[in-house]
């Protein structure tokens, strides 16, 4: 039955992309984490205001990451240099992809964002491991539309 148990909880913590002893860290450290379909988790801590970002809108964020351990691997905490990109061009990691396009202006949030939406099993030697699941305290400081093209002049 153990054996049984063991197999359930592997198949179980592999589907969300993190190991047990990171859902347990989450568990702990982050009761109220909500989770997506994905298995990306964040935790609002403070609200924003206005529109989300949609694919193309340039994003400035300020961020710290770290490893579950509580280990920081970078960060942009300038709020006269923060760190921008464009959403949706693959600039960015998929969970950051996911997790900012649900942020508003002023929205403070933690990514808890599992290996395979982050660096994958690769990883990004030699700072970032294979297999690591990363936590990231994002704050959305400004989202610029993208330009719409002008419409295109058709020859004549």
């Amino acid at each position: 039955m153990a054996a049984l148990a063991a197999t359930v909880a592997t198949a179980l913590s592999a589907r969300s992309g993190f190991t047990w002893e990171e859902l347990n860290v989450i568990d702990q450290r982050w009761p109220q984490a909500q989770k997506t379909t994905t298995g990306l988790r964040y935790v609002v801590q403070q609200e924003g205001h206005g529109e989300r970002p949609k694919p193309g809108d340039s994003v400035s964020v300020l961020y710290r990451g770290f490893f579950f351990d509580g280990r920081s691997f970078d960060e942009s905490l300038d709020r006269t240099r923060p760190f921008t990109f464009r959403l949706g061009r693959g600039q960015i990691i998929e969970g950051w992809e996911e997790g900012i396009s649900l942020m508003r202006v002023g929205e403070k949030r933690v990514l808890i964002v599992p290996y395979d939406l982050a660096y994958g099993s690769r990883g990004q030697p030699p700072r970032i491991p294979r297999q690591t699941s990363l936590v990231f305290e994002v704050e959305v400081l400004a989202i610029e539309p993208n330009p719409v093209p002008p419409p295109a002049v058709s020859a004549r």
